[in-house]
């Protein structure tokens, strides 16, 4: 890669042809030997492209024109952009290559990432969506004013600039209808005394931040509006209560007041303004209550595949017990109590709990416990007390902290079901498994978030029954590891940087980086005892690399 010359700026249109879709779904290709990654491009896309940054060994750019598209881009080609296809960064794709091209990143991720040789792997075609648009049955949009007209919107990509789709490709229909009566109630006061303010993240001034709308699988609707403080606060009680009352299938209303400055949509003081508190859904022949904060898969039917999918793989255990880590409002711990003696779900976000502990007593499920904690803390301690046979991991992005992983290995759990939303991190907890007497048997992806490159992940491990045992001397230094260290190896940061940058970089650099990030570093015992010694600086680029990478294993 180093005598490929960088001639490339800012602003310079170039004409490419797209090899591949690359892990996180951007296109790839090449000028001159020199790597271009394209958003929103198709394998076999001919495209003219305007450069938007520049590294020393690759560049991004933006499609400005599309040549000659590419055999499986739909056929609407007047669309080039995040901001044409609704934010979704698959919508280019005929839907049928959009379950392929998932396919080949899950297996391109488990081979790269977690070194496993697939060959012997049991690898299910991914279960596609019968419904490919229009599922959510959450949505969450920011509120802007654009020509004296307040609209809602999506994020542009890495930013937080609002833009007003042309279409909605996600949303549920029902929730495009009472977003489009709410706006015409709030319009409705422009240009008076009364005029709405929307908020302004800038100035932090203004009223209104966001709508979010939950629906069922009847249509029914919970609104609820959040906002940056309460200077309008009885106005917007009037409007919310003309939209309730003649709307009947408006169920549920809240306000929710927000002055925190994070990313979180819902504030800490969310008010019950009308109607019913929650909603009611049912999955898994299981009767949920849906409050404005609680968790609940946005793609239901996709959602029963992927937990059936879980059923199945973890097979009978009725006189064994069970863990769901990472068990949310007990679904999957509820779906399995009667396959099972007993259930026990560990969640740490307690208003979960409470929730998953009233949905159990209402639905009369007696052998199922919910404990409220972090798994890699819950998860060693039950383990003392508990005997189970099998734990169903299902994690968050950042997936698995390695003192639950050493817990499951230590009392050498028979099996374990394993559901990630990240291709990478599973990758990176199986191959650990793998390292520690576990064998991985079967991988099944299901795809819960058509028209994105997100894939959800389920897969089987289970213990070898011969445990191998490898005398090996360990220094002292190699096992003072941080807790951030941990979560993902040089070898794996380096890995990802290669394949996603093209770019190779030093064990030094890397430590360099971390370092610069206040992560703790242990002490190299074999350094260089020479007082002047020159220790070469990571690149400005490569540091851009390495940050990307310590992000994306969440180590910051």
């Amino acid at each position: 890669m180093d005598n490929i010359k960088n001639n490339y700026e800012i602003g310079q249109k170039l004409e490419i042809e797209i090899e591949k879709i690359v892990f996180g779904g951007e296109g790839l290709g090449r000028v001159d030997g020199f790597t271009v990654f394209v958003p929103m491009s198709v394998p076999g896309d001919i495209l003219e492209i305007e450069i938007i940054s520049v590294k020393k060994s690759y560049a991004r750019g933006l499609i400005t024109k599309i040549i000659k598209p590419g055999q499986d881009r739909i056929e609407d080609t007047s669309k080039v952009s995040f901001e044409d296809f609704d934010g979704c960064d698959f919508g280019m794709l005929k839907y049928e290559k959009q379950l392929e091209y998932k396919n080949l990143m899950l297996r391109e991720v488990l081979e790269k990432i977690g070194g496993i040789n697939l060959e012997k792997i049991n690898i299910e075609n991914i279960i596609g969506s019968e419904v490919e648009t229009n599922y959510r049955n959450k949505t969450s949009e920011p509120l802007f004013k654009k020509d004296g007209k307040i609209l809602t919107g999506f994020y542009s990509r890495k930013s937080h600039n609002v833009f007003s789709a042309k279409e909605s490709l996600l949303k549920s229909k029902i929730a495009e209808e009472v977003i489009e009566k709410f706006l015409e109630e709030i319009n409705s006061y422009a240009g008076t005394k009364n005029e709405f303010k929307v908020y302004n993240e800038i100035t932090d001034s203004g009223f209104l931040k966001h709508v979010v709308i939950r629906n069922n699988e009847k249509n029914e609707v919970m609104l609820i509006v959040v906002v940056s403080k309460k200077s309008q606060y009885k106005q917007l009680v009037k409007v919310l209560e003309k939209l309730y009352s003649e709307n009947d299938f408006i169920k549920s209303v809240y306000i929710s007041v927000k002055t925190e400055a994070n990313n979180v949509i819902l504030g800490e003081d969310t008010r019950h303004i009308f109607g019913d508190e929650y909603l009611k859904e049912e999955m898994e022949g299981i009767k949920f209550n849906i409050y404005p904060d609680s968790f609940f898969q946005i793609n239901k039917s996709q959602a029963i595949k992927l937990y059936d999918k879980a059923i199945e793989f973890l097979g009978e255990s009725r006189n064994n017990t069970v863990i769901d880590a990472f068990s949310g409002t007990g679904t999957i711990a509820m779906a399995i109590s009667s396959k099972v003696k007993k259930s026990i779900g560990i969640e740490s976000v307690e208003s979960s709990v409470t929730a998953a502990k009233e949905t159990a007593v209402e639905n009369k499920i007696d052998n199922v416990e919910f404990i409220n904690g972090k798994v890699e803390k819950v998860l060693p301690e039950l383990l003392k007390k508990e005997k189970a046979e099998a734990i169903i991991f299902d994690p968050p992005r950042r997936g698995i902290d390695e003192k639950a992983l050493r817990s499951v290995v230590k009392n050498k759990i028979k099996k374990i079901v394993y559901i990630s939303c990240n291709p990478a991190t599973f990758a990176r907890d199986t191959k650990f498994l793998i390292e520690n007497g576990y064998r991985l048997e079967k991988v099944s992806a299901v795809d819960m978030f058509p028209q994105t490159n997100h894939v959800e992940t389920v897969a089987l491990l289970s213990k070898l029954d011969v445990d191998k045992h490898i005398d090996v001397e360990i220094k002292l230094d190699e096992l003072d590891l941080t807790s951030a260290e941990s979560k993902a190896t040089y070898a794996q940061i380096k890995e990802y940087i290669l394949e996603k940058f093209n770019l190779k970089v030093s064990t030094l650099y890397i430590a360099q980086i971390k370092r610069k990030c206040g992560i703790e570093l242990r002490e190299h015992y074999n350094k260089s005892k020479k007082e002047k010694q020159v220790i070469p600086q990571c690149t400005p680029e490569k540091e851009e690399a390495i940050m990307d990478a310590l992000r994306h294993f969440k180590m910051i």
